[in-house]
């Protein structure tokens, strides 16, 4: 018998009520009690791998720890809508990495709408709608004339043009879930309905206009799980590069031909495959990943190196098992996970003819 905070964490072959309540606290003991959710504790905290390990918080019911993640965002965003790419063990006031990566900014979000999903919670809403407005702002400052997303903005202010898929595609996630929060405050935003119309074109249509990043994964299966390709077109993709990428019994490669496979990659395909309807290979790669789990901390390591049988590198990241857990939670049916990556319910916005 389960707790209600956790039945639908519970998955064969991949967590046990019990695996599933460490893996949380093995989160909650990295969280600093300020909010910040570094990779693990004396490594860096980036915007991204932060909000997806708060986003498996609020799968799990841990709903304050989850919001005391958003709100460590909201008090240290920069006054341009930004945030740093790399803050030091999650000190606000340490920063490594002055660089601004437009991924990283917009991914907040996709947290948010999936705590509001997960609680309710309209005064949380209306309190983070000014962080979300002025990021996603930010963001499309770096919108290309193509429909694309510059992937940075330099220490001094430089922006980067080139694109990157990987990125875009998560942008183009983390914009239908602005859009979503706009839609439920009754504040419509035709501007981001327009870029976001123009990035999803751009994804489907034209990969010229990004980086060629063809040798790493996350290029394969994300333009899947940010919602630019769906239905036929989405299982499609899946099945071009599935023997390119998947280890059969260890998981998903992070790029080919190197000889190794990673949580973050596998748990991000599981959703992906989710989505798309196919539940059963979904389970099978979360099975697969079972070899990089800890059984002392319930978090999983980053990668393991199969031609030497040995895993590396020797960190337990914070994020990587957030992404495991975001994936079962929508195998299991939780229905914020599932409202935010399965994206029926997401707008789409609008797709002008203009791209060409």
């Amino acid at each position: 018998m389960t707790t209600p905070r956790t039945e639908h964490l519970v998955l064969p072959g991949v967590l046990t009520a019990e695996q599933a309540a460490a893996t949380v606290a093995g989160i909650l003991s990295v969280q600093r009690e300020d909010g910040a959710i570094p990779w693990f504790r004396g490594h860096h905290l980036d915007p991204w791998d932060h909000t997806e390990a708060a986003m498996a918080l609020d799968a799990a019911g841990e709903h304050e720890a989850a919001e005391r993640a958003y709100r460590w965002l909201a008090r240290h965003q920069n006054e341009d809508g930004s945030w740093y790419a790399a803050y030091a063990d999650g000190a606000h006031d340490d920063v490594t990495d002055r660089a601004r990566e437009s991924n990283f900014v917009a991914y907040i979000a996709v947290g948010v709408w999936h705590h509001y999903l997960s609680t309710g919670d309209d005064t949380f809403l209306d309190t983070m709608w000014p962080t979300v407005y002025a990021a996603v702002e930010w963001v499309l400052r770096l919108q290309q004339p193509g429909g694309q997303i510059g992937w940075r903005r330099e220490d001094d202010g430089t922006p980067t043009a080139d694109a990157l898929l990987t990125g875009s595609s998560s942008i183009h996630h983390a914009l239908r879930c602005a859009l979503a929060i706009a839609e439920q405050r009754e504040e419509p935003q035709p501007d981001w309905e327009l870029a976001a119309g123009a990035l999803r074109h751009a994804i489907r249509r034209h990969p010229e206009r990004f980086l060629d990043k063809d040798r790493y994964s996350m290029d394969w299966y994300y333009p899947v799980l940010g919602g630019a390709l769906t239905g036929a077109e989405a299982k499609a993709r899946i099945e071009e590069s599935w023997d390119r990428f998947v280890v059969p019994g260890l998981g998903v490669r992070c790029v080919v031909p190197n000889p190794w496979v990673t949580g973050g990659e596998s748990s991000e395909l599981a959703l992906a495959l989710w989505a798309v309807g196919e539940s059963d290979r979904a389970l099978e790669i979360l099975q697969s990943i079972q070899h990089l789990r800890d059984p002392d901390s319930g978090l999983y390591w980053t990668g393991y190196v199969f031609e030497d049988d040995a895993v590396w590198p020797r960190e337990l990241t914070t994020w990587t098992a957030g992404s495991l857990l975001l994936a079962v939670a929508a195998l299991g049916g939780h229905e914020a996970t599932c409202a935010v990556f399965g994206g029926e319910l997401l707008p789409a916005g609008l797709d002008p003819e203009c791209c060409d």
